[in-house]
């Protein structure tokens, strides 16, 4: 167990993710500036943007470290850049479209104190033009069936209702602390996602490792949700197509993807099939087929992937 509040004042490793959008990132630093907890590191990892962001992000916080990747590495690889760059005890990624709330940092520290089997915590999120109004409060398990979950308390107005520490199936991965301690025995994000899903799959890992997932409602932030990519992108209705796949088929026993797989592809793939073509949402109709494909051209490439633990 951590020693008491008063005693510990650990290095938290902000790190973030920009990617053409250095105007947000800029934001989420300015909130940081006057943050209640002042041990900290900001580090910025820049994915290839068109847009020069440097300038405009050490004006906003003189002392981030920015990182300029040469291409870009998705949200896993260029949070993973961002861990290996940091010196923290403690490490909190943060989607560049978050601002924080004063206790944000102190109370997921909490939880590293009073919860030794604690490797991942994560706060309240309300999303940032609508506030008051929760996003996340944990999250539900991934369904057997159809490989989809919900946040608990989504939509929701916050009247306290889910204001308990509480362990949670999933971390979200637009704000979520992590122990060195935990990472080093359980490694960094995995990659192959690219984009979405790789939180899933790497709180999957930290529970094989026997650590747990913590909400911690007394820690809130803002989220101003889907900046990056949209929120119906082609681009997300590809990876959320091909990564739904992917982690399913590292993360399910055998008997139950069977039984995934028939939904899948029973139901999933005409229903979705058929919405797209009544939308004449062609551009999302081959972004989903890409999906698909991707992990069948992949089979043998993504099995490797696969590990023999499972947990369901």
């Amino acid at each position: 167990m951590l020693p008491e509040k008063t005693e510990y004042n650990p290095l938290v490793s902000i790190v973030t993710v920009n990617y053409n959008n250095a105007a947000v990132t800029a934001d989420l630093l300015r909130s940081l500036a006057g943050n209640s907890y002042r041990n900290i590191e900001v580090i910025v990892v820049d994915n290839a943007s068109v847009e020069q962001p440097k300038a405009i992000l050490e004006a906003a916080y003189p002392a981030v470290k920015v990182i300029l990747n040469s291409e870009n590495m998705g949200f896993a690889g260029g949070n993973n850049v961002g861990i290996n760059a940091a010196s923290g005890e403690f490490l909190f990624l943060v989607n560049n479209d978050t601002e924080f709330t004063d206790g944000l940092i102190e109370g997921l520290l909490d939880i590293f104190r009073q919860y030794p089997e604690a490797g991942i915590a994560c706060p309240k999120f309300h999303y940032f033009f609508h506030k008051g109004t929760i996003e996340y409060a944990g999250y539900q398990a991934v369904d057997i069936m159809t490989g989809r979950n919900s946040m608990i308390g989504c939509k929701e107005q916050d009247n306290g209702q889910y204001d308990e520490i509480k362990e949670t199936n999933y971390a979200h991965g637009g704000a979520m602390m992590i122990s060195r301690e935990a990472l080093e025995k359980v490694g960094l994000m995995p990659e192959v996602y690219f984009l979405y899903y790789e939180e899933f799959d790497w709180c999957e890992m930290f529970k094989r490792k026997g650590y747990k997932v913590y909400y911690q409602y007394k820690s809130l932030i803002y989220h101003k949700e889907s900046m990056s990519t949209g929120k119906n992108s082609p681009l997300k209705t590809y990876y959320i197509t091909r990564n739904r796949l992917l982690f399913m088929r590292r993360n399910i026993s055998l008997p139950r993807r069977l039984v995934f797989m028939a939904y899948f592809s029973l139901l999933t793939i005409p229903k979705n099939t058929l919405t797209f073509l009544g939308r004449r949402e062609m551009v999302h109709l081959k972004a989903f087929w890409r999906g698909v494909f991707w992990n069948i051209r992949n089979f043998k490439k993504s099995n490797d992937y696969v590990w023999n633990s499972r947990i369901y």
